[in-house]
């Protein structure tokens, strides 16, 4: 029986189990998905050895970018991007694809809007470094944002009414608001949204997070990662059943 699962440090935030074995189960595929909590990355390689059913894996944080120096090549993507959640076993060889820029552009994009040219992205991890790859795709410019900003990033400091007007879309791709800490936010001026902003949250539990739900308090429109997690799972899957 092929296996498959998600590694990351904290994980009972996620449905990526539901998500999949639910697949499993309807499509009716002789497979299980299990989700495998680990303080270190330091076993990775050997997990796939000792249990040779292991077929893939998909990563999330904080691991997405540490990921990359446990794995014998990347994607194209993958590559691009620097930052992995997919991991397939293909002929002995641990290799490591990217599957939240897809799963971010079928969600974003039937929201965008001309008026959508510039972007705050809020956080600087590998689901960030997915998002700002997916902008750029469609030719939206990017600043993110960070608590401790390198160059080209501003800090949270920085962000103005000036800021807020000339980013029509702010995009949380950091762990503040997900489950159960749920009363946190990214301290950004909420109180400068108007209702040409569109606020996207990649967290998906809970399904209204603080941060859009200031966003909605001020008129923005709003939209969490249930559809982006969605996608990502099912590219992932066709990576795990076509790549061997």
């Amino acid at each position: 029986m092929q296996k498959y699962g998600l590694i990351g440090k904290t994980l009972n935030h996620s449905f990526s189990k539901t998500f999949f074995e639910e697949k499993i189960e309807k499509d009716n595929i002789s497979a299980i998905y299990e989700n495998h909590e680990m303080d270190s990355l330091k076993d990775i390689r050997s997990m796939f050895k000792k249990d040779k059913n292991i077929k893939g894996l998909n990563v999330t944080n904080p691991y997405k970018e540490a990921i990359i120096d446990h794995l014998d090549r990347l994607d194209e993507t993958a590559k691009e991007v620097q930052a992995v959640n997919v991991i397939n076993k293909e002929d002995g060889k641990l290799v490591g694809y990217n599957t939240d820029i897809i799963g971010f552009l079928k969600s974003f994009f039937p929201f965008v809007e001309s008026h959508h040219e510039q972007a705050l992205i809020l956080g600087t991890g590998g689901a960030a470094k997915a998002v700002a790859q997916s902008l750029r795709s469609m030719y939206i410019g990017t600043t993110l944002v960070s608590r401790n900003p390198q160059e080209d990033m501003i800090s949270y400091e920085d962000i103005d009414e000036k800021v807020i007007d000339t980013h029509k879309l702010i995009i949380n791709c950091t762990p503040l608001g997900m489950h159960p800490r749920i009363e946190e936010h990214p301290k950004i001026p909420y109180k400068y949204l108007t209702e040409g902003h569109l606020l996207y949250d990649l967290i998906y539990n809970p399904a209204i997070t603080q941060f859009l739900a200031l966003g909605d308090k001020h008129g923005a429109k709003i939209l969490n990662g249930k559809k982006m997690l969605e996608a990502q799972a099912l590219a992932s899957w066709k990576i795990w059943q076509e790549k061997d």
